[in-house]
C-alpha cells in the first residue's frame, strides 16, 4: 500500500460560488466534472505533494450519501479524506482480514471531465470518517489528478497538506481501526492525555502526512471538540497546509476550516 494522502473532501452547497471563493483565497482551482450516475460534481485544488483538495457539491439531494447528509444537517466543511493505494482490492481484503469490517467495497466511481475525458477509480469506504478511506485509480491517475505545472502553483503558496486533525468519539476504537487498516506499514503512536485541554490524542505518521486523532478526555472534556462531534460527527476538522504565506482567519471563507498555523 502507498501510504500517502490522496485527497481531502470539502462538502459545499454551491460549486461555482465555492470555486470563486477559493480562488480569492489564492488557490488555483481546476474543474473536475460530473460524477457518472450521481448528482454530485466537483472541482480540485491539486498540490505539489501529489494530494488535492476536492470541493464537492450536489445538484439534487442524495440522502444515500453520507457526505451529503453531513452537508445537509451540519453545513459546509471537511467531511472525509482518502489514502492512495495502487492495489485497492488487495489492501481492502487485507484490512478486512485484520478485522477492519467497517471498511467496505470495492466501490467503483466514474467522472466525466468538462473536456469529455471519462475516468474511473475504485474506493473502499467506512460508515464513519474517523479512519481514512482507500482510493485507487483504474484509468491513469493523471486523468483524475492532473499534474500540469500551472495547476500545481497557487498564489497563496500552498504546496501540500502536512497535518490533518480528526475528531473521534472513542480513541481506542479508532486506533484499533487504524492499526487494522495499516497493518505492518506503520504503527500509530501511543495515546497521550492532555488534562489541561481535556483531550486524548494519538499521532499517526504516514508518507508526508501526520494524522492527529483527538477525542474528549472524559464526559466534560474539551467543549469545542465535543460540540464538533455532536454537530458534524467524526472526521477531519483541522488541516495544516504547507507553504501558505498568509493563512486566512475566517472559517466561512474556506467553508468550515482555517489552516492550522
Amino acid at each position: 500500500m502507498t501510504l500517502a494522502l490522496d485527497h481531502v473532501v470539502i462538502a459545499v452547497n454551491d460549486l461555482a460560488r465555492s470555486v470563486e471563493e477559493y480562488r480569492a483565497l489564492g488557490f488555483t482551482v481546476y474543474p473536475g466534472g460530473d460524477h457518472h450516475g450521481r448528482s454530485s460534481h466537483n472541482a480540485l485544488m491539486v498540490l505539489a505533494d501529489g494530494s488535492y483538495l476536492e470541493l464537492k457539491a450536489w445538484k439534487s439531494p442524495a440522502p444515500e450519501e453520507r457526505w451529503w447528509r453531513t452537508l445537509n444537517a451540519s453545513g459546509e466543511g471537511l467531511v472525509d479524506f482518502a489514502l492512495r493505494t495502487d492495489t485497492p482490492v488487495e489492501d481492502l481484503q487485507a484490512a478486512q482480514a485484520r478485522g477492519l469490517l467497517t471498511l467496505r467495497g470495492p466501490v467503483d466511481g466514474e467522472r466525466i471531465r468538462p473536456d469529455g475525458e471519462h475516468l474511473k477509480w475504485t474506493t473502499a469506504r467506512h460508515d464513519t470518517a474517523d479512519v481514512a478511506f482507500l482510493c485507487g485509480d483504474i484509468t491513469p491517475r493523471r486523468l483524475r489528478v492532473p499534474d500540469a505545472p500551472e495547476l500545481l502553483t497557487h498564489a497563496n503558496g500552498a504546496t501540500g497538506i502536512e497535518q490533518l486533525t480528526v475528531a473521534v468519539l472513542d480513541l481506542d476504537v479508532s486506533l484499533s481501526r487504524w492499526r487494522a487498516l495499516l497493518g505492518a506499514h506503520t504503527a500509530p503512536a501511543g495515546i497521550e492525555e492532555d488534562a489541561a485541554r481535556g483531550l486524548r490524542t494519538a499521532r499517526i505518521a504516514l508518507d508526508g502526512l501526520v494524522v492527529i486523532l483527538e477525542s474528549p478526555a472524559h464526559t466534560n472534556g474539551n467543549a469545542q471538540l465535543a460540540q464538533h462531534l455532536a454537530t458534524r460527527g467524526e472526521g477531519p476538522y483541522a488541516m495544516r497546509l504547507r507553504g501558505v504565506s498568509a493563512p486566512w482567519n475566517d472559517p466561512a471563507a474556506a467553508h468550515g476550516f482555517v489552516p492550522v498555523a
